[in-house]
């Protein structure tokens, strides 16, 4: 013969489960009279043949028609109205569950004004309850046989990334002002997925997005766009180190040596290809101030002109000649080395026929 409870109670839910069915497995034998026993924090929903009859909140309950209506139509009141009957109870925890974490299992790829395009990694947390016992255990512990707060949580979880997707998309303008932005967007987010929430019998109570961070790809590019913004100007920056290795190759500067001329015109060369080339592969693909194209042209420009200056004539056969040749390549007469003015001592480069800084003709 099957066992009749008389008391119907759940003492000890442990902070971590949600439900807890009485009995554990099949159905259990009930009977109107029976003594039911719902503690703070809890409330108890009956179930009979899959459907919810009704819930219960804290206190001590006697079973009667009264109380559960529904049976009204699922019971012979045979017996003196004490008949047996079989349901199901489950105790469901209404406390707030707090400090719940969320976190994207894949970055979430979105445009950025800035960087172009930014693949970004979120995490929080956030608090929810079971404001409706009886649609929470018809809508997730019935149809999918979650009990635990991990199971629940996980299921939560995805659909909150979702939600915020959808929500960053709308709002998101560029990685750089997502720490101003963390209050407004975790509101907006909130707003969006307590619908969801509601549709299961919870209730969102609080949520957090603690940090927006970057993959490493993205972090390395924000790296050299900030090496790029500490630097100023590029263009302008681009056309000095050009007009400066310019100068010093065609002898304006007084002060410099034969080999100064040419690792200077050298090292202007290679400074502005340098920090053009950099541009354009940090900023490959997106708008950027300035016209680094138009730029780019002029630079190249500059650096064609300045190489030409920098040729040297070899004064025997008159050959064109880098600036820090030291024999002709045409006839191999030495030309490096300097030529020193005998009126004012300045070092002027092999084959001048003035003095660069006092006219004097050699």
């Amino acid at each position: 013969m099957a066992r009749i409870f008389d008391v119907i109670e759940s003492p000890d839910i442990a902070a971590n489960e949600l439900v807890r069915r009485f009995p554990e497995s099949g159905s259990g034998d009930f009977r109107l009279g029976s003594q039911l026993i719902v503690r703070e924090g809890q409330a108890a929903v009956f179930f009979r043949d899959g459907k919810a009859l009704d819930t219960f909140g804290p206190g001590r309950h006697t079973i009667t028609t009264a109380n559960i209506p529904l049976l009204t139509g699922l019971l012979s009141l045979a017996f003196g109205g004490n008949t047996p009957f079989t349901a199901e109870v489950y105790f469901v925890s209404v406390r707030d569950m707090i400090d719940q974490r969320w976190g994207t299992t894949e970055p979430i790829t979105l445009p950025d004004s800035v960087l172009g395009m930014v693949r970004i990694r979120s995490y929080g947390t956030y608090s929810f309850a079971v404001t409706e016992p009886q649609r929470f255990v018809s809508q997730v512990v019935g149809a999918r046989g979650y009990y635990s707060t991990k199971d629940v949580t996980n299921y939560l979880r995805s659909m909150i990334i979702s939600r915020l997707s959808s929500v960053l998309g709308a709002n998101f303008s560029t990685l750089l002002d997502m720490p101003s932005m963390f209050d407004g967007v975790s509101a907006a987010g909130r707003t969006r997925m307590q619908e969801d929430f509601t549709a299961i019998g919870l209730t969102l109570k609080q949520f957090y997005i603690e940090s927006v961070s970057p993959t490493e790809e993205t972090s390395k590019a924000i790296d050299e766009r900030a090496a790029m913004g500490a630097i100023g100007d590029i263009d302008k920056y681009v056309k000095f180190k050009t007009a400066r290795g310019i100068e010093i190759a065609a002898g304006t500067d007084t002060g410099a040596s034969g080999a100064q001329i040419g690792m200077s015109l050298a090292a202007g060369m290679t400074a502005g290809r340098a920090v053009a080339d950099s541009f354009a592969q940090g900023t490959a693909g997106q708008p950027a101030q300035g016209a680094p194209g138009v730029a780019g042209a002029a630079a190249a420009g500059a650096v064609a002109a300045g190489a030409a200056a920098a040729a040297i004539k070899c004064p025997n056969c008159n050959a064109d000649n880098p600036a820090a040749a030291k024999f002709c390549n045409s006839c191999g007469q030495q030309i490096g080395g300097a030529l020193k003015c005998s009126n004012c001592g300045v070092e002027n480069p092999v084959g001048s026929k003035f003095c660069n800084n006092c006219g004097n003709k050699f």
